[in-house]
Formats: structure tokens, sequence, C-alpha cells
């Protein structure tokens, strides 16, 4: 087994080899083409494609209501103005989310697994939970940017205690959109949050709480990896990956573990369960 806490507590992010077997990895993408197969009707999809306020709202309104289902998020290059796909289904998706870790049984049991526990465990997580899941595409000319940011500004603790666990199914490299990483840089504070307004009169439910820092490329390093390796992310650690412009997709499973014992997660988290719901317990389960 691993040891990964000093490497962690210095870079902010672990590379973890051979994590998932080639039986796993298949097991999760049949699962996620039983997903796709049984997408939402057209009527249902989210547009994102388009400027109206009234859309906009609609589109935040789905994202939010995300926390506890299986819901579909598509590319904004896939679909028309009104809607309609553009290219074959399967490559519409930018991702699946947020509750895959809950509902699907492939894809629990995988987040609930022994080795999912033992980096929890090294980590010093005392009671982690999780909170949130996803399937994400990365297609071939579609899969868009991900921006420099960190996740301790959508899922936030206080104080801050978040790890993600971002699992290759596809081998990523530097053509597909791998992973950028600013080493170091989780030392630095949360540099903005991602929150409900506050503004209950206003068009925008979700907001961010100043402008995007501007950060130096030249001080990020890629972290290209093959199918069945996991990357540990530090909630704070900066990190993007850029659009896929390649032929081949970057699919992986992503999710994300927080503490509860002796901290607070933020109540204006875009991401907030129903009153009569919990996170799924990581030692419990």
């Amino acid at each position: 087994m691993w040891n990964i806490k000093q490497q962690f507590e210095k870079d902010g992010y672990v590379v973890l080899e051979d994590f998932l077997s080639e039986t796993e990895i298949n097991e999760l993408r049949a699962e996620c083409d039983n997903l796709v197969e049984n997408m939402p009707e057209e009527s249902k999809r989210a547009v994102f494609s388009s400027a109206d306020s009234n859309i906009l709202q609609d589109k935040d309104k789905y994202f939010l209501d995300s926390a506890d289902k299986i819901s579909y998020f598509y590319e904004a290059d896939a679909l028309g103005p009104n809607g309609e796909l553009k290219v074959k289904p399967e490559l519409s998706l930018n991702k699946i989310g947020h509750a895959l870790h809950e509902l699907n049984p492939v894809f629990r049991r995988i987040t609930l697994d022994e080795r999912v526990k033992e980096c929890c465990f090294q980590l010093g997580f005392e009671d982690p939970v999780v909170v949130q899941s996803m399937y994400i595409f990365k297609n071939p000319g579609l899969g868009s940017e991900v921006i420099a940011h960190q996740d301790a500004s959508y899922l936030h603790t206080e104080p801050v205690k978040v790890v993600g666990f971002w699992i290759a199914l596809e081998d990523a490299t530097l053509e597909n959109g791998c992973l950028w990483f600013s080493k170091g840089s989780h030392k630095s504070g949360v540099h903005r949050r991602y929150i409900r307004n506050p503004d209950k009169n206003s068009n925008d439910l979700l907001i961010y709480t100043s402008p995007p820092p501007y950060y130096q490329k030249s001080g990020f390093t890629a972290v290209p990896v093959k199918k069945g390796t996991c990357v540990l992310i530090h909630g704070q650690v900066v990190h993007f990956s850029e659009p896929n412009k390649s032929e081949k997709s970057r699919h992986a499973y992503t999710f994300h573990v927080v503490e509860q014992k002796n901290t607070k997660y933020s109540e204006d988290n875009w991401l907030q369960l129903p009153q009569d719901k919990q996170f799924l317990s990581l030692y419990k389960n």
C-alpha cells in the first residue's frame, strides 16, 4: 500500500498508479454506457449555450438540484440553440453527476472501496463523507477546458479539509487534456469561493466571490497518467486541464471527500442536500 501523506502535504497532489484494475475500469465504463443509453429525453436537457437569463436560471436550478440525483450535463458546443444535439449522444456529454457514488451500485462499490478508505485514513480523516461524484467524458474535439481552480472554492469547509479522487479510465495525455498542477499552491489559502447568491432578487443563482486570479502557466506541471491511475487532489491545490482537441477521449471518474469531525460544511456551498438526507459516510459503509 502507498505511503502518501508526506508527498500530499508537500505538493498538494499524489499520483497512485494501478489504483483500479482493468476489470474495474471496464465495469465503470460499461455502467456509464448504460447511463448514457438511458439519458433523459430531449425536453429535459439543460441548455448551457444561451445567454438568456431565464434559461441560465433554469441551468443553475438543474445544477443546484443535482446533489442527490444522477443528472446529465452537456457540452455547450454539442447543443443547438433549442437544445437539439449536433453530435452523437455519446459524444455530447460533459459529465454525469453528482450522486453516482450514492445511487449507482457500481460507482458506489468503487467509491467505498478499501483503497479509498486507506487513503483517507493515511491523510488523517476521522469521519470522512463523500459529498459528490462525477463521470467526466472529455470527448474528442469537444471536451472543454477546465480553468485553473481549487476544489475548496466549490466544496468549502471550515477549516478546509477536502480531498478529490480523480481516477483515469483512459490514458490522460498532453493531447487529450491531462491534469496540470501548481505544486505547493495548496499552502496559499482559498483564493475565491463559488457560492449560492445571497441576493435573492438576482437572476444569478450562483456567483463567484471575486474575479478569477491570474495564474502563470509556467508555474504548472503536466501530469499525464495511464488508465487506472488515481490522482489525489488537495482541496486547495490549483489545477486545470486544457480542452481536448485530439481524436481520443479522456474519461475519468472523480469524487470528493470532506472531513465531518471538527469541521463545518459551508452553508453557502452550491451543493446542499435536502434536509432529510446526509452525505455518504466512507468508514461506516
